[in-house]
């Protein structure tokens, strides 16, 4: 168990230490507090140094943006194309998960934040941690991250496609980009699946919240069997369709890719950009090496009905940022021995896309999200 070690006084401590990332153990840790500079604070964080925070709540989160904003000072080297752009992205929000990442607070073994003007974190933290396991240090941001998760939770996210709000967990990517939703609600189910509605079937793999699911019941298919990797995500899913009262329509199975059986309809929307994640909800976002994709073409057509379509959700940003080439993709198609019926394209909407301040805004301002209907 990875453990932080610290002196208080002449009293020497310790603690488990708990990282969602795949960051490094810290190779030394000192108590912070309210006197302790952001320069400072700052400078031993980029050593390597955790700071353990004891002083007050509020001060640690400014002392966090401080350090923050110390980072955004540094000069981003320049870059000569859209893929240089993007791994050098990806560099810095590392870097800056690494440093940030270690200004630590200290949890009580039922996850109370024993800090002057803290928030009751311990129902946030046992959503997303699960029964606690004694005291425990996490970083500052990611317990942040935590609340914030917890808030969404809470308050759900509005999706207009289903006339009401599903509420993600922690850890599993919320749908906040509705127009890949709105695909799967529009287009035209194969007519295997209008043929026999009393017996049509559908899968929905990587399924994350169960917001596909939701929408393919409401559809009107009879039974839709959604997995997934994760099992925040599957618990997530779980509890979306008893909230959205459709248990009777929607079975949650996992971990895998794909259940047993065949379906008129199999939907995929896989993470869009091949590349590796470094946090749990980024696995939403990155596939390394397009696992996911490959797994899902090559496996389609053992798992369709006759006349079944399946339906692959992509948007082509990694073709912008040179990650992948439109070649690349229609030829792991054809390896998988599958045929393009159809493609339904529809622009993002959401802010980034208009953000001309974003390092990528050339690529996300060019971005087309496709529904690409195949089959056998």
């Amino acid at each position: 168990m990875p453990t932080i070690h610290w002196t208080t006084g002449n009293t020497r401590q310790s603690a488990r230490w708990h990282s969602e990332n795949p960051a490094p153990l810290p190779r030394r840790t000192v108590v912070a507090d309210d006197r302790m500079k952001a320069d400072d604070a700052y400078r031993q964080a980029c050593e390597g140094t955790a700071l353990l925070w004891q002083g007050d709540f509020h001060n640690a989160r400014q002392l966090l943006q401080a350090m923050g904003r110390r980072l955004d000072r540094k000069t981003p080297s320049s870059s000569t194309s859209l893929s240089e752009s993007f791994h050098l992205h990806r560099r810095n929000s590392s870097h800056r998960a690494r440093v940030l990442g270690r200004l630590l607070v200290l949890l009580d073994d039922d996850y109370t934040l024993a800090l002057r003007r803290a928030p009751d974190v311990r129902q946030a933290c046992l959503e997303a941690y699960g029964p606690p396991k004694g005291p425990m240090s996490v970083s500052l941001r990611e317990l942040l991250g935590v609340i914030g998760a917890h808030q969404w939770r809470l308050k759900g996210v509005d999706v207009p496609a289903l006339g009401t709000r599903i509420h993600p967990h922690y850890g599993v990517f919320a749908p906040v980009r509705g127009e890949y939703v709105d695909l799967v609600a529009h287009a035209p189910l194969p007519p295997a699946a209008l043929h026999r509605p009393a017996t049509s079937t559908a899968f929905d793999l990587g399924t994350g919240t169960g917001v596909l699911a939701a929408v393919l019941a409401r559809r009107g298919i009879n039974r839709v069997v959604a997995t997934d990797i994760s099992p925040r995500a599957l618990a997530c899913a779980r509890e979306n369709a008893h909230r959205l009262a459709l248990t009777d329509r929607i079975e949650v199975s996992g971990p895998g890719l794909f259940p047993k059986g065949r379906a008129d309809l199999i939907v995929c929307n896989p993470p869009w950009l091949p590349a590796r994640p470094t946090s749990p909800i980024e696995q939403g976002v990155y596939d390394p090496d397009s696992t996911m994709l490959h797994g899902f073409l090559t496996g389609l057509s053992a798992h369709l009905r006759p006349g079944g379509e399946g339906w692959l959700i992509l948007s082509d940003l990694a073709e912008h940022l040179g990650l992948r080439t439109r070649q690349q993709l229609l030829d792991a198609i054809r390896a998988a021995r599958l045929r393009v019926v159809d493609k339904i394209d529809t622009k993002p909407r959401h802010p980034r896309s208009k953000d001309d301040t974003d390092p990528l805004h050339t690529a996300r301002s060019a971005e087309t999200t496709s529904l690409w209907r195949l089959t056998a």
